[in-house]
């Protein structure tokens, strides 16, 4: 999936010391190198070379013991190990030509996730395979749990549309060690050398926020959750400060909020009551915002309600923009950024079966979003 000179070096010294244990360099029971010495040897942070030996640990080829060090495990990895996916059943869909490709993802709704999974499955009868599902609902522990079970179900490959936030779970490392044939679906992950396929975020938030500046809107609040390493999110945000400097609009930081009630473990009815009170008070702190950018359509519906309970309506008093809003009774409630779901699934599948056959894929893939124009913008009101 990556040449030799673009690994990371953890990776380098993870295949560097596996390789040794199998050749037997290193007996079970034997220490293998401490985290100083390997940083040492070659020349990087104890940060890479502590990296280097959880990825050896969780690979079940060392076992690590406060205190002592490092040692070879009794029965090292390399030597019972099976082949991802190598089950009856995958010989069998072989066969015939037929594929089993494995999805990871956090959650879907209407708003977003359905129109990707609707691509892959489409692209997946076309080329005589076939999808399995696994939800996480953004808990890591519940998408190594995923990846293995598809593993060891001997899938053909993984779509993995990753938890949110900077953490990304040792399977994922695994994957790329072992140049599985997976890709990620709507981000990219920082450190990881995987195929990614995504919108281009910051482009599509760029236009969103220049439709506002044509209704000539100035004081836009910016309604996000927390980044926390989100390249999505972060894109957006990257996208809206960019059509400001553009304008030469200065960005105005304090009418920005977070809101966390959209996050996957933080999604209950009292924490988006919570949502909703912060942002009529954000509202009434800042009177002269007469427009707000929402990154998630769930966040829109969360302000429009706090508009609304503060007597004031939209867009009349404030307009909204977001992303994907699904059509209601045959329109569309919020102008919005509309991602091409279809698309990015379909290219996750085919990018899946490309690898499989050794072909090379880009590295990141950016599709663009249509602005779609509905009843929740119009011109700024004057304050």
């Amino acid at each position: 999936m990556s040449n030799e000179t673009s690994k990371p070096m953890y990776e380098k010294i993870f295949e560097a010391l596996r390789d040794e244990i199998r050749e037997r360099k290193y007996a079970p029971g034997d220490r293998v190198p401490s985290e100083k010495e390997l940083g040492d040897m070659y020349n990087v942070s104890r940060i890479t070379s502590k990296k280097a030996l959880e990825l050896m640990a969780s690979e079940g080829y060392i076992v690590r013991q406060p205190g002592r060090g490092s040692f070879v495990a009794e029965q090292p990895a390399g030597a019972i190990k099976p082949s991802l996916g190598g089950t009856q059943q995958q010989h069998a869909r072989k066969a015939d030509g037929r594929l089993l490709i494995g999805l990871v993802i956090t959650d879907f709704a209407d708003s977003y996730g359905s129109g990707l999974i609707y691509g892959m499955e489409e692209a997946s009868r076309q080329h005589n395979s076939y999808l399995v599902l696994r939800r996480t609902f953004g808990i890591p522990a519940y998408e190594e749990e995923a990846i293995k079970g598809l593993l060891e179900l001997g899938v053909d490959g993984l779509i993995i549309f990753p938890a949110q936030g900077e953490y990304f779970n040792a399977e994922i490392l695994k994957l790329v060690i072992n140049q599985f044939p997976f890709v990620l679906v709507d981000r990219h992950l920082k450190g990881i050398s995987a195929g990614s396929i995504a919108t281009d975020n910051a482009g599509a938030a760029k236009e969103g926020a220049n439709h506002l500046f044509e209704l000539g809107h100035k004081s836009i609040g910016f309604l996000t959750p927390p980044p926390v390493d989100t390249t999505a999110i972060e894109e957006r945000i990257e996208g809206f400060i960019q059509a400001h400097a553009e304008k030469g609009i200065v960005v105005d930081r304090d009418i920005w909020l977070e809101l966390t009630s959209t996050l996957p473990k933080a999604n209950t009815e009292e924490n988006r009551e919570q949502d909703i009170r912060l942002v009529m008070a954000h509202l009434e702190r800042h009177p002269h915002i007469t427009a707000l950018f929402a990154t998630e359509y769930n966040i829109a519906q969360l302000a429009v309600q706090a508009v609304q309970r503060l007597g004031r309506s939209v867009p009349e008093d404030i307009s909204i923009v977001c992303f994907d809003c699904p059509e209601v009774n045959g329109k569309f409630p919020f102008t919005h950024l509309r991602q091409n779901q279809t698309e990015m699934g379909r290219l996750a599948f085919e990018n899946v079966l490309k690898l499989r056959e050794g072909q090379s894929v880009p590295s990141k893939i950016l599709l663009d979003a249509s602005l779609i124009v509905s009843e929740s913008t119009g011109p700024a009101k004057s304050v």
